[in-house]
């Protein structure tokens, strides 16, 4: 069986926040994503996935809590352990630029691996804390915003008792991605102490990597990334997307074409007898020690990229284009 995570990354904006937009607004805007009246943020999410019988892992970021307070964690805490699915850990550091008591003495950074060892290993005993007393089981999986780690990060994680991290995206090493990492690696390895299973994805051009994100990938993308990682065994594939993704980038319509994206994958999955809906509860860690295996990604093929380029530009006219009133 491969297992299938569909991973959310589950944040407030900070940059709504900095335009002055009130906490529930942006949980409004960012996390239920609601536009026109309803909603297609992690409720329409989690509806697609119970449909599926499919499990969702939610990388929620607990650090707006030290500059509104932790209560707004709870509900969103509940709703998705409530429903069956994964609470773990993200973090975007930006938050620590307006904490009213900041601790790591004032310290900021873009993403966690901006800090030293000492500060994120206080920053993420802090998150774990935040969301398990906001009612999340023990937090045992960790992604970085802006995927922004580093080896330092994957040792703290360690010293805190996660187990495992998802912080590798090949699209985002030698750049926020600090992780010393094989860009080839697929399966999970032992990285640090850590056990790392990096985000998936397919060869879209000779020696490129596309990543297995609902609004980078097409739908024949995704099915052929998934297919291929049956047909090897892998034992899992990870997609990424957010909690806001299936709307517009201006969060005022919904993306149709992302959110078709994503019917299409929970649908994939559904009828595929050998992939299996999972989160890192699920995972025993020792896969990360098992001797490496020669995994390969799905080939370049110019057509299939061809018509994703087509379907993107399409999409940006019809879905991202400012609307004039008449």
């Amino acid at each position: 069986m491969t297992a299938l995570l569909i991973t959310v990354d589950t944040e407030l904006s900070a940059s709504l926040h900095q335009r002055g937009v009130a906490l529930a607004d942006n949980v409004r805007r960012s996390i239920r994503a609601e536009a026109g009246g309803k909603g297609y943020g992690i409720d329409w999410q989690m509806d697609l996935l119970d449909r599926h019988g499919l499990k969702g892992v939610f990388f929620l970021d607990p650090m707006p809590a030290l500059v509104h307070g932790a209560a707004f964690l709870t509900p969103i805490v509940g709703d998705i352990v409530g429903r069956g699915h994964e609470v773990q850990l993200h973090i975007h550091t930006e938050w620590l630029a307006w904490a009213t008591d900041s601790p790591v003495g004032g310290r900021q950074g873009r993403n966690i691996g901006d800090f030293a060892l000492d500060d994120q290993i206080t920053l993420l005993s802090l998150a774990k804390r935040l969301l398990e007393e906001a009612g999340a089981p023990p937090v045992n999986a960790f992604r970085a915003g802006n995927f922004g780690a580093n080896d330092d990060t994957l040792r703290a994680l360690a010293a805190v008792g996660i187990a495992w991290d998802s912080s590798v995206n090949p699209a985002y090493m030698g750049r926020e991605c600090r992780i010393a990492a094989d860009p080839a690696q697929i399966a999970a390895a032992r990285l640090s102490g850590v056990a790392e299973l990096p985000v998936s994805g397919i060869a879209d051009r000779p020696g490129g990597f596309r990543p297995a994100q609902i609004c980078a990938m097409s739908t024949a993308e995704m099915r052929a990334g998934l297919r291929h990682a049956v047909r090897e065994g892998h034992d899992a594939f990870v997609v990424v997307t957010h909690s806001f993704e299936m709307l517009s980038r201006d969060r005022v319509r919904p993306n149709r074409a992302v959110m078709g994206r994503f019917e299409h994958l929970c649908r994939e999955a559904a009828r595929l007898p050998a992939v299996k809906g999972a989160g890192f509860h699920d995972l025993p860690p020792a896969i990360a020690d098992r001797p490496p295996r020669s995994f390969s990604r799905v080939s370049p093929d110019r057509l299939r990229t061809g018509l994703r380029v087509a379907q993107q530009a399409w999409a940006t006219w019809r879905y991202e284009r400012r609307l004039v009133p008449a």
